[in-house]
């Protein structure tokens, strides 16, 4: 066989980029939808500490909604992820706490006889843990302000302790349980 018919048979030979380009434009579009999901609709988070059980454990992970909050303000009783606000209680208010809406701007919060009150009604919680063991003086949440407590009473850092949070601080409300798996895998209701 000749030299110019070997040449003639050869596929031409591809450069890197051409052989892993279409591959390369296909991750670099996914890394990208991913980022954007991440950053402005929904995320997900591990559960760090004990102060939402039962309801939350330690260990699980969950689907943080971003975007709902942009639309729909909190309700009382949702679970809201959010980072605390500036106190000395706080030695970090760069990590985020995770902690249940008690009371929204307007209303009345006192802890008294293992109960929370609000607005003078003692709010029926089947979620925590067990009977408050502290009392609480009657506090009003300002206005663009939440009242947040952990499910776990008598072992969260929540705001018995460190005061309102600023409705500016919440980053989003959790939804889904999507680990471990069984029967605590799915939604997270009120």
């Amino acid at each position: 066989m000749s030299t110019e018919n070997k040449l003639e048979t050869q596929a031409p030979v591809q450069s890197w980029w051409q052989k892993y380009a279409e591959t390369i434009r296909i991750f670099a579009v996914a890394l990208a939808i991913a980022l954007f999901l991440r950053t402005f609709i929904v995320e997900p988070r591990f559960i760090p500490s004990g102060s939402m059980e039962p309801t939350l454990q330690v260990g699980d992970r969950i689907l943080v909604d971003k975007i709902s909050q942009h639309w729909q303000e909190p309700q009382r009783g949702d679970i809201l992820i959010f980072y605390p606000p500036k106190s000395p209680a706080i030695e970090d208010n760069s990590k985020a706490y995770i902690k249940r809406l008690i009371g929204i701007e307007g209303d009345r919060i006192a802890v008294s006889g293992g109960k929370v009150y609000r607005n003078g009604e003692a709010l029926d919680e089947s979620y925590i843990a067990e009977p408050i063991k502290y009392a609480m003086r009657t506090v009003v949440v300002p206005k663009d302000n939440y009242w947040m407590m952990g499910d776990n009473r008598n072992h969260s850092n929540d705001s018995h302790i460190w005061g309102f949070l600023p409705k500016e601080n919440v980053i989003g409300k959790a939804t889904i349980r999507f680990f471990p798996f069984g029967d605590r895998l799915g939604s997270i209701t009120n």
